[in-house]
This record gives C-alpha cells, structure tokens and sequence, in this order.
C-alpha cells in the first residue's frame, strides 16, 4: 500500500477519534472549566501569566492566536473577576502590563491539580512504554506544528 494512501487512512481515523476523545476529555474537564466559573481562554491566559508573572497584552493575545481586541476582552473579564490586574509599565506609559492575582494563582493552581489527576486517572489503564511513545508522538507533533512556515 503506498505511503500516501496509509496516512490518508490515518488521517480518516484520527478524524473520527479526535472528536470522541476531546468530547470525553473536555467531560472530565474541572468543574471551574466545566461549569463557566472561567473560560479555557481565560485559564491559558492566566497560566501563561503565571509562568511569566506578568505581560504586554500583544503577549497575550499571540499566547491566545487572538487579535488585540479579543484578548483584551478575555483580560477584562479577568481584572472584572479579580484574577488579573492592568497597570502600566514604568519604563514605558504606552505599554500595558497585566498580572497574575493570588486568586488567579489559587484557581490556577487548583484546576492544574484536578486536571493532572485527570489525566492519571485515564492514562493509568495504559501501560508506561505506551505513555511514553504517547508523549514522545505528541512532542514530535508539536514541534512540527510550531515549525511549520504559516
């Protein structure tokens, strides 16, 4: 069978398990997610807050593949709820900084808590060689799709 028609056959597959699998992922999901306490936009944002402490908004929105406008609603409900705050960058007016509240990193903190259990919960039934050839597969994807020219 040629190569081509083979990953035209994986991509058939991946195709119809991907839904499924992102469905029952997105079930497990911490109920802060699940029930609208914060949005996932809002949770990557304030997880890419806290591994930087703080960020221009143009940060933020290429972090979130956003234009400026969207991103700036996503932080607004931010400071709204109080896990963000807005203030200005010292060294430059026109720049505005956002950064990660305590709240922020408690919610942060929290859902990364619930979500790892997730994930051990549904990759304990799978053997260790397997979760490793999983994360290698996924690292490798990754890489090329951050690669690849746009």
């Amino acid at each position: 069978m040629p190569a081509k028609t083979v990953l035209s056959k994986f991509a058939d597959e991946l195709n119809n398990i991907l839904p499924n699998l992102l469905k029952e992922f997105h079930r497990r999901q911490p109920n802060e997610l699940y029930k609208g306490e914060i949005t996932l936009q809002q949770y990557i944002t304030l997880n890419f807050l806290s591994c930087q402490n703080d960020a221009t908004m143009g940060a933020i929105a290429k972090c979130l593949c956003v234009s400026l406008p969207a991103a700036t609603g996503v932080v607004d409900r931010l400071i709204r709820d109080g896990y963000s705050i807005r203030r200005g960058d010292p060294k430059d007016r026109r720049i505005i900084r956002v950064k990660i509240t305590p709240k922020g990193k408690k919610i942060v903190k929290k859902i990364s808590r619930q979500r790892k259990n997730m994930i051990i919960k549904a990759f304990g039934k799978i053997s260790a060689e397997e979760r490793e050839q999983y994360l290698n597969i996924l690292k490798k994807v990754g890489d090329a799709l951050r690669n690849e020219k746009a």
